[in-house]
Order: C-alpha cells, then sequence, then structure tokens
C-alpha cells in the first residue's frame, strides 16, 4: 500500500484540506494517510475527522495516526510537513515582545527579518532530525514542505537533509486572483509568469489575449492609492520598483527598509500597515478554535470540496504521469533565475509528472526586483550559515543584513538583540558558540 505521511497533522483545518483532497483524487485512492503530530490530543481530533471525511466521501484511502514519527515515515511515498516549532506560546510571542523592547517593530515575522531569523533556528534542527529518519526509512520519499520560513527550510532540507523537497507557498495561486480583484478587473483568461523568491516573487507579466495588462493594472492602483486600503505597500512597492509582489502587504511591509520606520511613524498609518498581526491572528485563532473544533468533530455528514491547494495535484501528476503547472521553492540549481545566487531557493513556474518536480528556466529578473530579492536572500543564506556551524556570529551576520533590523537599529543594538533572544528562548534553540 503506498503511503502519504502528514508531519504536523495537528493541524487539523490544514490536514483536513490536503488530505481531504487526496481522498477525492481517483489517483490516491487506497492509499495510507498516516498521520503524526507531538500534540496527541490534536492528533486524536485530526484523525477521527478525517475518518468521518472517509466515510462520507466514499474515499478508500486508509486513515492512520502514529505516535512514533519514525513508524509514521516507514515506506512513505510522499511527505507533507506542516510543522510549527515552539507556537505562538512561547516562541511567537518571545520574537515578538523582546525586538519591541528596543523600538524593533514586526507584522508577521515569519520570513526574515529577526523574528524569521529565530524561527528557522528553532525550526532547522527539527527539519534535519526528519531528514534523518527518511533517509533510513524512505528515502525516495517526496517531501512537500508547507511550513515557513519557506526558502531556508526548503533549501536546508535539499542542501543537508539530502531530500527531494518542494516547498510549496499559498501566494503564487492567490496574487492574480487577488490582485485583479482587488482592483475591480477580470481574472479569466488572463496568462501570469511569476518567479522571484518565496513571498517576495514577482508578477512579471500579465497578459490576456497578448494584450499587455500592465499599464491598466498600475492606472488602477494609482487611483486606488488616493485612498486607505489592505494591500497599499504592495502597490506602492509596483509603482516604485515596476512589478507586483506576491505576497501581502502585511508580510513586505517587514522585507524592506522602507515602511516601519521609527523616525517615520506616520507611514504606519498611511501604508495602513497593522503592526503585531501574526500574535493577533493566532490569538484570535486559539480562541475560535474550540467552537470549530466542536463543530468538526460533531459534523457526522462531513463535507469537503477540493481546494486550491497544490499537494493532491502534486501526488496526481506523479502518480499518472498527466502534467501539472505549479509555482514551487526550488534550489536555484543552473542559475534558474540567472542573476540571484546559485546556492538559494528561488520561486519559480514546475511542471510536475512521474519524474517528479522539473522547475523551469527564468533567466534575469528585472535588475531591481533580483536586487531586492538579493537584501533578503543574504539574511537566509547567513542563517542556514549560522544553524549548521553553531556559531553565534553568524546570527549576528544574518540579522545586521536584515533590511528591516538594520534600517532601525545600529550594529551594537542588533548583537544585543539577537544574544537576549538566544537567551529568552533557552531550550528551544541549541547551543551556540
Amino acid at each position: 500500500m503506498s503511503k502519504i505521511t502528514f508531519l504536523g497533522a495537528g493541524s487539523t483545518v490544514f490536514a483536513k484540506n490536503v488530505l481531504g483532497d487526496c481522498m477525492l483524487t481517483d489517483a490516491l485512492q487506497g492509499f495510507e494517510l498516516a498521520l503524526f503530530d507531538i500534540d496527541h490530543e490534536r492528533l486524536a481530533d485530526s484523525e477521527r475527522i478525517l475518518t468521518n471525511l472517509k466515510k462520507t466521501s466514499g474515499s478508500t484511502c486508509v486513515i492512520k495516526s502514529y505516535k512514533d514519527r519514525k513508524e509514521a515515515l516507514r515506506g512513505a511515498k510522499y511527505v507533507v510537513n506542516a510543522i510549527q516549532v515552539g507556537g505562538y506560546d512561547p516562541c511567537t510571542i518571545t520574537d515578538f515582545e523582546i525586538p519591541k523592547k528596543v523600538g524593533l517593530r514586526q507584522t508577521i515575522a515569519d520570513t526574515v527579518g529577526i523574528g524569521g531569523i529565530f524561527r528557522n533556528l528553532r525550526t532547522i534542527p527539527v527539519m534535519l532530525d526528519f531528514a534523518e529518519d527518511m533517509r533510513e526509512v524512505c528515502p525516495d520519499a517526496w517531501f512537500l514542505n508547507y511550513t515557513n520560513p519557506m526558502a531556508v527550510l526548503t533549501n536546508v532540507m535539499n542542501t543537508y537533509g539530502g531530500m527531494r523537497t518542494v516547498g510549496l507557498c499559498h501566494s503564487v495561486q492567490a496574487c492574480v486572483p487577488d490582485l485583479f480583484h482587488n482592483l475591480g478587473m477580470d481574472a479569466s483568461g488572463v496568462q501570469a509568469k511569476i518567479a522571484g523568491i518565496n513571498h517576495m516573487a514577482w508578477l512579471l507579466e500579465a497578459t490576456k489575449d497578448g494584450v499587455d495588462l500592465y499599464p491598466e493594472i498600475k492606472k488602477r492602483a494609482r487611483e486606488k492609492q488616493k485612498e486607505k486600503h489592505h494591500d497599499m505597500v504592495r502597490f506602492e512597492m509596483m509603482l516604485k520598483f515596476g512589478y507586483y509582489i506576491t505576497e501581502s502587504s502585511e508580510h513586505n511591509a517587514e522585507y524592506h527598509p522602507y515602511f516601519i520606520k521609527k523616525t517615520y511613524p506616520e507611514l504606519i498609518e498611511h501604508y495602513n500597515i497593522p503592526l503585531d498581526e501574526y500574535p493577533r491572528r493566532c490569538v484570535n485563532q486559539i480562541a475560535s478554535w474550540a467552537k470549530m473544533r466542536e463543530e468538526l468533530l460533531q459534523e457526522q455528514d462531513l463535507k469537503h470540496t477540493r481546494s486550491h491547494e497544490y499537494a493532491s495535484y502534486i501526488f496526481e501528476a506523479m502518480e499518472t504521469n498527466n502534467p501539472f503547472k505549479i509555482g514551487g521553492n526550488v534550489m536555484n540549481t543552473g542559475g534558474l533565475i540567472s542573476n540571484l545566487p546559485r546556492e538559494a531557493c528561488v520561486e519559480v513556474p514546475c511542471l510536475v509528472d512521474r519524474s517528479g518536480v522539473t522547475p523551469t528556466y527564468v533567466g534575469d529578473l528585472p535588475p531591481q526586483c533580483a536586487a531586492l530579492n538579493r537584501t533578503n536572500i543574504n539574511t537566509q543564506l547567513l542563517t542556514i550559515e549560522a544553524a549548521m556551524t553553531r556559531k553565534k556570529e553568524h546570527i549576528y551576520h544574518a540579522a545586521m543584513l536584515d533590511p528591516h533590523t538594520a534600517a532601525e537599529l545600529s550594529l551594537d543594538d542588533i548583537v544585543a538583540l539577537c544574544d537576549d533572544l538566544i537567551e529568552a528562548h533557552g531550550s528551544w534553540l541549541p547551543e551556540y558558540r
């Protein structure tokens, strides 16, 4: 029996979506859907909900939960990763509150920035443990990573974990529909080309019937910027740098040195930037989970419609050899994006079929777009250096090179902040020399 293993299956709603999709896919019938999570209560909830969904969908997939990670992975053909190391309390709270004491404010803190660096440092050792288990019990499996920080973790699993890994993010498939909806334009029939790095990939082309839609997009964006709305940072970046970015304005506000600044506090109001957005979401989600949990557990006639998540379509393409196109995070091997570092993880169009995930060659990004990507890649690569060498100096280097952190703090302040965060994380971080 072929097997799909879901690590972090206590993310019940996401597991329901991804594995519910698998249950509705003809090519995946008869697969074992193996569930693993260190939170055994959430694991049991997910197993119960998915078992209920199996009955209502008529799927022949087998649902099985495991408390031993290696056994969950044993013999897997595909592995889906959706873990969060340290959770909201204490680690996300630490990532936000310690920097806030020195005036460094954040919105999401899960990709780059000081929060992204420390999320990486506590997650990379766990990911490498996964890789060690997989090399022993399922060495040929494909690893689908949904966990942030996407670029660094996908890079580490490929470069140091030795596993065939592709990183998947919702921002690629949502980019064009969201942009066109916000501008009151029809997205049907639009051809798009997107490439860059995760959370900062660029809508390089948007055409319909051979007509370039960017002039109309920018015309409407200029008008929309005259009033406050939820996507002001991305529109401003597009109007200044020429291209729209895949990930949301609340994310991109902290990827650049231009928007969250102590000396320009009026920018927060002007660009409608939601400081502390991720902790706020966490608190709301925790508060609403109990009610949602009861509804899901009590619903005897649970229904599911196949979602836009890539996972089941990737598995289907690999099983049937019917090609499927995705936007995937892969290594920049051979210079897929020729003006970004070869050792970086990039987000490019990929073809999926029985041979696996085959990235496409993009060539040069517009020089200003590549330059902005490199500012974030610098921090990503130094974070990996810190994690693999366990040298504290590389944590400092990663933070010093981060655009937002460097724009707000002095070199000495950055070093002191990193030391405070290392101490505050305590046992959540490995030892650094």
